[in-house]
């Protein structure tokens, strides 16, 4: 039974007290170089590699904090056989092939007779294809319903917005099931005291509306920050402008925008190119956050519930200092050789996960990134020391630990992209 959580994030670095992980399976491994790119990679990950570095991950984070697996949680709502019909029934609407009835297989029927751990490990790893006919013989298709490839990314599909849960409207359909398992945890699981808003609920979405959390970003409680990109469109941002922001108490609140290239890939989201590290500073790719380019930085300002300006500004960290958030920009990839800002951001060098102020998490391969951080009074941990307890993190004030990452980033993320935190306490600003 889940512990009670009462919900509360706000912000990213405050002491963290809660965080849902999803340890890669077999999903991560049952593809081909020819579907790697549907399913959303540009390279084809080693699973027990990658188990072993996500181990790291896991481990430190359980030493810190509670934590939860996303396959258990999901198991424990199937438990109660009005959920896990209910959830099989919001499957069967997104992906109406599993309710076919073939000449002697139905899915949709396969997955009410599982029993709630093994339905939970089918609804992520997905139902192999059972060829009972000739048309699904000859298929090319191995999978009946796929895999979720991407869901040890936990933070797309969900996202803590202070006390509430914003469920993710993912940009590919191939992670759509993501967002509807997470949706059914944070409404089923008792332990979890919050509120679902997901924007397939609304009658009024825009159909162009996508957010995934990787480009969402709870600087301070009054300020959010919004990566514009391939991932998270200008309409999934008035989504959370008119359906979050706006709907709560009347305080004053701003809402920061900055768009994001197409290309490469690596700039999938914002917490690729930024994420903060403390009260005072953050980590950036500084050719398009600080650097003059044609991406634009917008501040939309809220009160009493409604927007009372719309700004462009010079860059991010101009924006956030004048809203009183002076932050010192840390490069990733160091400040001098463009080549190594740009191979370590190609490598999640900017994505990094706060666990407390001054304290994070990020891959310790991105040699030139962790110089910097070291040079900015960061004390640079191994993971596995820490899980080894040969080094004590209560002895260091600021401090990165470092992940091994030889095959975690070929899945396109770091750190921040594979937690989900559902509490923190509140930072001394």
């Amino acid at each position: 039974m889940t512990k009670y959580v009462e919900l509360n994030v706000r912000s990213e670095i405050g002491e963290l007290e809660g965080v849902i992980l999803h340890t890669p399976g077999s999903e991560v491994e049952n593809m081909t170089p020819e579907n790697a790119e549907r399913a959303l990679y540009s390279d084809i990950l080693n699973l027990s590699v990658a188990k072993d570095e996500y181990k790291q991950l896991s481990g430190v984070l359980s030493e810190i904090s509670e934590t939860y697996q996303v396959k258990d949680l999901l198991a424990d709502v199937l438990a109660d056989e009005k959920a896990k019909e209910n959830v099989i029934d919001q499957i069967s609407a997104m992906e109406p092939q599993i309710s076919v009835k073939g000449n002697t297989y139905c899915i949709k029927d396969f997955l009410l007779q599982q029993t709630p751990l093994d339905l939970a490990s089918l609804l992520i790893e997905g139902v192999p294809l059972k060829r009972d006919n000739l048309t699904k013989f000859l298929s090319k298709e191995r999978y009946a319903m796929r895999p979720l490839h991407n869901f040890f990314f936990t933070r797309d599909a969900s996202m803590s917005v202070l006390d509430e849960v914003l469920i993710g409207k993912m940009a590919s359909s191939v992670r759509d099931r993501e967002s509807l398992i997470m949706q059914a945890i944070f409404d089923y699981t008792p332990g979890f005291k919050t509120k679902t808003v997901n924007p397939i609920d609304n009658p009024e979405m825009d159909p162009n509306c996508t957010i995934e959390g990787g480009d969402v970003l709870i600087a301070r409680e009054d300020i959010m920050i919004i990566g514009n990109g391939t991932r998270t469109s200008t309409q999934g941002i008035d989504f959370i402008l008119a359906q979050l922001l706006c709907q709560k108490d009347k305080t004053q609140r701003h809402l920061l925008i900055q768009e994001l290239p197409s290309h490469p890939e690596s700039f999938i989201h914002l917490d690729m190119v930024f994420t903060l590290l403390d009260v005072d500073k953050c980590m950036v790719y500084e050719p398009l956050i600080i650097r003059p380019n044609k991406y634009q930085t917008v501040h939309i300002a809220i009160e009493n519930g409604k927007v009372i300006s719309i700004t462009r500004e010079n860059n991010l960290l101009q924006a956030l200092k004048k809203l009183g958030m002076d932050l010192k920009p840390i490069y990733c990839g160091g400040n001098g050789d463009p080549w190594n800002q740009e191979r370590e951001q190609w490598h999640s060098g900017a994505n990094f996960f706060a666990v407390g102020p001054g304290k994070v998490i990020g891959y310790g391969r991105n040699v030139h990134t962790m110089d910097a951080m070291n040079k900015n009074g960061f004390e640079i941990l191994r993971a596995k020391d820490i899980i080894r307890h040969k080094v004590e993190l209560s002895d260091y004030e600021k401090y990165v630990i470092t992940l091994e990452g030889s095959e975690l980033p070929r899945g396109g993320g770091g750190a921040r992209c594979m937690t989900m935190p559902v509490r923190r306490k509140p930072v001394n600003w």
